[in-house]
């Protein structure tokens, strides 16, 4: 693993921060290209992205410090270092959508048609962003001896995160593909929840950075679930146009 890939002067280069400026953007850029072809306002699109990717980053960071409070309030300076990792999907997803649902009524979009676009792009973010994870050491899996060595942690442990990119990856291929296709408004965004809430339930079983809460799952398990059936409820009336 490889958590700092330079030090220029005083000034270090870390893994972490390097993915997550490329995966915002590799997808942004791709997001605006398409946005012209279903003849959506590529500046609204960027200005969009750019607010909710700083508020995505902002919620999934204050997530993860509420999640992890005793070590946070102990250790108070490690709140900002955001090179060492540490930040929940679940949380960015929740001030990002604020703060996006904001923008877009101010900007008289149509929320579907906004969602619908960013879905995959998202899904493509959060892969690139995972190989981040991997070069950091964090979102690590449990010890396994068909896994890899990492030196941060000194043990051979399931690499969740290159399964976790693999299967953002994938899922970002299938919404295109979706995308491609005649689809009804709101079901590219509710097929990625649905898809995401049920790939993450399961590696969740792998991972070693989570602990149980409630019946045998961890926090982002349970999160997982009512997400999942959310969506399934959503996609259900979308098909049947109730």
């Amino acid at each position: 693993m490889r958590p700092e890939i330079c030090t220029i002067g005083p000034f270090t280069i870390y893994s972490y921060g390097i993915m997550l400026v490329a995966a915002f953007l590799v997808s942004v850029s791709l997001a605006c290209r398409k946005a012209t072809a279903l003849n959506l306002n590529p500046d609204k699109v960027f200005n969009l992205a750019f607010l909710s990717f700083v508020a995505g980053i902002i919620g999934a960071r204050l997530f993860y410090v509420i999640e992890n409070f005793g070590y946070y309030v102990r250790n108070l300076l490690e709140i900002v270092k955001l090179q060492h990792g540490g930040l929940s999907w679940f949380g960015g997803l929740g001030l990002g959508l604020l703060v996006a649902f904001r923008y877009v009524s101010r900007s008289k979009l149509e929320i579907y048609s906004v969602l619908d676009l960013f879905a995959p792009f998202v899904a493509l973010a959060q892969s690139i962003g995972r190989i981040g994870c991997l070069l950091n050491g964090c979102c690590y899996g449990k010890e396994s001896i068909f896994g890899i060595y990492f030196p941060v942690h000194g043990k051979i442990l399931i690499p969740t995160q290159i399964y976790s990119s693999l299967f953002l990856l994938a899922l970002f291929i299938i919404l295109r593909f979706l995308q491609e296709k005649n689809y009804r408004k709101g079901e590219i965004i509710f097929t990625y929840l649905l898809l995401y809430s049920a790939g993450r339930f399961l590696v969740e079983f792998w991972r070693a950075d989570n602990p149980v809460l409630l019946w045998g799952l961890t926090l982002f398990q349970l999160i997982s679930l009512a997400l999942f059936s959310i969506s399934l409820i959503k996609l259900i009336a979308i098909k049947t146009g109730s």
